[in-house]
C-alpha cells in the first residue's frame, strides 16, 4: 500500500455539494491500494501512519506523534497512487487494485486507526471527490508498505 501523509491545519473532502469528511489539525491520509497488497499491509500501513513523529513539540522539533496532539486523520482512497507514468504520457494502472479488493483494505486501515483511538474521517471509496487541506509546514510523507521493512 502506497500513502501520501500530509500535517494540515485543516482538510475536508466533498462529493458534489456534500462534506463527507472533515478534520481540523491533523494529518490527511490518501491511500492507494495495489494489486498485491493484504491485510497485514494495510494494518502495518495505518500503525506506521499514527506513529509518525511529524507534529511540533515545545522546542519546535517534529517529535510528537498523532495521538500526542489529539488530532484527526482524513483518509481518502487514491487509486492514482500506483499510477506508472515511466513510458508515455499517459499512466498505467495496472499496479492498483481493483475495487473490489481495495475497498476492504482501505476500510482496515480506517479501522486500525479507529482502533488506536485517532478520529478519523474518510471520503466516500469509489467516488469524484474534492479535497481541500491547508499543508502545515508544509510537511508531506510519502509511505510504501513494500518498502517499511
Amino acid at each position: 500500500m502506497r500513502a501520501v501523509v500530509q500535517r494540515v491545519t485543516r482538510a475536508e473532502v466533498r462529493v458534489g455539494d456534500d462534506v463527507v469528511g472533515k478534520i481540523a489539525e491533523g494529518l490527511l491520509v490518501l491511500v492507494g491500494v495495489g494489486v498485491d497488497d493484504d491485510a497485514d499491509d494495510a494494518a502495518a500501513l495505518a500503525r506506521k501512519v499514527a506513529g509518525l513523529r511529524i507534529f511540533r513539540d515545545g522546542a519546535g522539533n517534529m517529535n510528537r506523534d498523532i495521538t500526542e496532539t489529539g488530532g484527526a486523520v482524513l483518509a481518502i482512497s487514491q487509486f492514482t497512487l500506483h499510477g506508472d507514468a515511466r513510458k508515455g504520457r499517459r499512466p498505467s494502472f495496472l499496479a492498483a487494485a481493483r475495487p473490489e479488493a481495495a475497498e476492504p483494505l482501505y476500510e482496515r486501515v480506517v479501522a486500525v486507526l479507529r482502533g488506536l483511538g485517532i478520529r478519523t474521517a474518510t471520503g466516500r471509496f469509489g467516488a469524484m471527490m474534492q479535497v481541500e487541506l491547508v499543508n502545515d509546514g508544509p510537511v508531506t510523507i510519502l509511505l510504501d508498505t513494500k518498502r517499511l521493512f
